[in-house]
């Protein structure tokens, strides 16, 4: 058995806020140059389309460079910095990694079932067009459609021929400011000395060992290899005990804590790490969320998005925003952006058990003022809170 790096819970929770980006404001500096810096540390982005209030990258990004603007990501994507794809969700991935999702389009083109001629033929033509004409969108396709829509997945035929090119890596997308993808042929939009070549099973599994890390801190194997889970035969576990055995992976325990294994890179084991005790409004869609069962075991939080949730089950509401301040989730926001009369319309703002100071209030108030600017609103509506003090203070601070 390894050598175990121990570690009190506090410590761990620190590591792990570190790796986050969220250690303190503007963690990675300002300016597209720290968007760019935030995006190769955490080496992902997830997009999700829901625009309740402004969408998750936007706001992950937002949360962590303070004078952020959301068309600096469009520029990062026009010079050939980044690009959208999939590692366990779709979202923004460092350019200079792009050889990394070789596999994954593998795995997708492995487990696609079996086409008909008339797909098949679609798809060519799909490809075709796009090669004579140059990037197009779903709407630049005739209504292909056999019959009614019977939901928001019965996408129709020119659709699922964009999507399956793109799953497979024959195309690739750029974003409409309206968020609809554009999509055209990875020779125009790649750089010129991008790295193509597909990696060994073991350099994937290297790789997504030494991101998941890099932005998760302190991780369970299964956390690790979620992160490659739609690449084929990705042989993640067995390399994470070749990493640990040569060094390059430390085994971690939590005092008090009786886990399955823990693991953390080196860098972490010596690194004094303050953390500024300031307040984040962040995405359930931020990397410190997706993950639910980390925030019950490192942060003593159950959190769930309850968008995906029955209306009569929900608790907190519809898209409930986790609130930390220092390493201590503090709040929960059920938030909607009202654009059009400038208005964050808060359904629920609801404290968790913990006590909070009058400095918290005061940081938990103005991050939640600079979250309404940053949703193009300049007004608030609170209409539910179990913290009358924090009502106050955040109706104070507008």
């Amino acid at each position: 058995m390894m050598q175990q790096h121990i570690l009190t819970a506090p410590q761990a929770r620190k590591i792990i806020l570190h790796a986050a980006g969220l250690a303190q404001p503007g963690q990675f500096g300002k300016g597209i140059e720290a968007v760019y810096k935030l995006i190769d540390h955490l080496g992902f982005i997830q997009i999700d389309t829901n625009y309740v209030v402004e969408r998750a990258h936007h706001h992950a990004i937002a949360a962590r460079v303070p004078d952020y603007k959301p068309e600096w990501i469009d520029e990062l994507m026009a010079d050939g910095s980044i690009f959208e794809f999939f590692t366990y969700g779709t979202g923004y991935i460092p350019m200079h990694e792009f050889r990394f999702s070789l596999p994954v389009k593998a795995g997708f083109l492995s487990r696609r079932k079996p086409l008909t001629q008339p797909e098949i033929n679609l798809m060519n033509k799909v490809l075709d067009r796009i090669g004579r004409e140059g990037p197009l969108m779903v709407k630049d396709f005739e209504n292909d459609r056999p019959v009614a829509s019977s939901g928001w997945w019965d996408w129709r035929p020119a659709k699922l021929a964009l999507e399956r090119l793109f799953l497979d890596g024959s195309l690739m997308c750029t974003r409409e400011k309206n968020f609809h993808k554009v999509y055209d042929l990875p020779k125009n939009l790649l750089p010129a000395d991008v790295d193509t070549t597909m990696p060994t099973p073991e350099e994937y599994a290297r790789y997504v060992i030494r991101r998941s890390l890099q932005a998760l801190g302190i991780a369970y194997a299964k956390d690790i290899a979620w992160r490659g889970h739609y690449a084929k035969d990705n042989p993640v576990k067995t390399t994470l005990d070749k990493m640990v055995e040569e060094g390059e992976v430390c085994l971690v325990s939590i005092k008090g804590q009786n886990t399955a294994p823990l693991y953390m890179l080196p860098d972490y084991t010596d690194k004094k790490i303050k953390l500024s005790g300031d307040a984040f409004i962040l995405s359930p869609f931020d990397t410190l969320n997706v993950l639910r069962h980390r925030l019950r075991d490192f942060f003593d939080f159950d959190y769930q998005i309850e968008c995906f949730v029955p209306q009569a089950k929900r608790k907190y509401g519809y898209f409930s925003l986790p609130v930390l301040v220092g390493d201590t989730f503090v709040a929960r926001m059920d938030a909607k952006a009202d654009r059009k009369h400038r208005v964050l319309t808060v359904h629920n703002l609801h404290a968790e058990p913990v006590t909070l100071s009058q400095p918290m209030i005061s940081k938990i108030a103005n991050a939640v003022r600079s979250f309404a600017t940053f949703n193009q609103c300049r007004d608030i509506d609170i209409k539910k809170s179990n913290h009358k003090q924090l009502v106050k203070a955040i109706k104070e601070a507008f």
